[in-house]
């Protein structure tokens, strides 16, 4: 039986974690939108990454939904571009969702997702399109899926079902973005926003179960 909750400061502490992760895969994240883009992604969500630390590390908040829009703030203000906008809306409005929250919960894991990737499904991109949302859109509905689980249980469902996503991507033919004027030539290698997202849930729940 995993945990059935997280308190405030394990959020928090989670999200540091998260942070380090996406720092540290600062090359695959390059070499994934060097294959697709322009290459720059991986060093703006290392940028953004820094930035949460700062903006994290050592704070108290009042509530989890707070965390999760200081990791948005952070994101939006320290990356400028696509991603950062896009990271920022996704944390922020999902963070927003949770309220006045003092445990983070499965319930509340399948709000933040649900919330976080409408609003950036607002921007244009749907599933299929080969950006972030094709690692998003499976996640959150795996979230809904296991809204009654243990938070731990349904970390690894959501982080699994993300990683899914990111190498179904790899199939897909892009329609957003720099990579959609590769056409066919963007088959074979996955979404550089969908694999940030897959290794985002995976830090989250590798974090949980070591709890």
């Amino acid at each position: 039986m995993g945990k059935s909750s997280l308190s405030i400061s394990e959020v928090r502490d989670m999200m540091l974690a998260a942070a380090q992760r996406i720092i540290e895969a600062e090359p695959i994240l390059t070499d994934a939108d060097r294959a697709l883009g322009d290459g720059d992604h991986g060093v703006g969500m290392e940028r953004g990454m820094t930035a949460v630390k700062d903006a994290l590390g050592g704070k108290d908040f009042p509530s989890v939904g707070k965390v999760f829009v200081g990791v948005g703030t952070a994101m939006m203000s320290s990356m400028g571009g696509a991603s950062g906008a896009i990271f920022g809306i996704l944390f922020r409005s999902g963070g927003k969702a949770l309220g006045d929250a003092t445990e983070f919960t499965a319930e509340g894991l399948a709000a933040l997702l649900r919330e976080g990737t409408d609003q950036v499904m607002t921007k244009g991109a749907k599933p299929g399109d080969k950006t972030m949302v094709d690692a998003l859109y499976p996640a959150a509905e795996k979230a809904a899926e296991v809204s009654g689980e243990p938070i731990t249980n349904a970390l690894s469902a959501v982080a699994a079902a993300a990683a899914a996503g990111r190498d179904a991507s790899e199939n897909m033919i892009a329609t957003m973005g720099r990579a959609k004027t590769l056409g066919e030539n963007s088959l074979g290698k996955p979404d550089a926003g969908a694999v940030s997202v897959a290794i985002i849930l995976a830090a989250m729940s590798d974090f949980a179960a070591g709890l």
